[in-house]
């Protein structure tokens, strides 16, 4: 094998590595979903065994990266937009293991606002896809993408409006709390999108 086909193959590598990490990230997300649908331990341990998951395909990622000279994109991008889908995984996981010790029910806002960052994460996941071959369509993906953190915010503060009118305070600070990390979720699914859009504008 030549240089040219080792350096095409790590570039091809390191797309697929960055496909399977947010992959399962969007797997994550949709598991998330499911628990606020109808909170089990069961449902939680899976969240919580996709995240690990997903922790093991970044770490793999950044090792590669520390020993490659050759990167298909920039190598600051490659680990920020892995670093971001990381973040969203590791939000999943924190917001089920606070549902259940803070033993919340979720409410019609957390359902909304994990619908929309399970759409999200699949609009990530389908932007990497598309990136090299389909930038147009990568740039749909990351449109859409890009809508849900206007959403949860909405969707967020209409949450704390109702939140507030309860008199129950170590309830307000507990559903507080779960919502700010599903904000947080968002706010690392524009980061991701943003990466991508700024990947594009480079690559085109």
């Amino acid at each position: 094998m030549g240089l040219k086909e080792l350096f095409k193959k790590k570039k091809m590598d390191f797309m697929e590595m960055l496909q399977n990490q947010t992959d399962k990230t969007a797997e994550t997300m949709s598991a998330l979903f499911d628990f606020i649908k109808s909170p089990d331990k069961e449902k939680a341990e899976k969240v919580e065994k996709l995240e690990e998951e997903a922790d093991e395909l970044r770490r793999i990622l950044i090792d590669e990266l520390n020993r490659s000279f050759v990167t298909p994109i920039d190598r600051e991008d490659l680990f920020a937009l892995s670093r971001a889908v990381d973040d969203m995984a590791d939000y999943a996981k924190s917001t089920v293991e606070e549902v259940l010790l803070f033993e919340i029910v979720p409410d019609q806002y957390l359902y909304k606002i994990a619908e929309a960052l399970c759409n999200a994460s699949k609009e990530i996941s389908l932007a990497v896809k598309c990136l090299r071959t389909h930038p147009g369509v990568c740039q749909e993906h990351i449109v859409r993408a890009k809508k849900t953190e206007n959403f949860v915010e909405h969707r967020y503060r209409e949450g704390l409006v109702e939140l507030f009118k309860d008199s129950n305070f170590n309830k307000i600070f507990k559903v507080r709390e779960i919502y700010r990390h599903l904000s947080n979720a968002a706010d690392k699914v524009d980061e991701a999108a943003n990466i991508i859009a700024n990947v594009l504008v480079k690559t085109t």
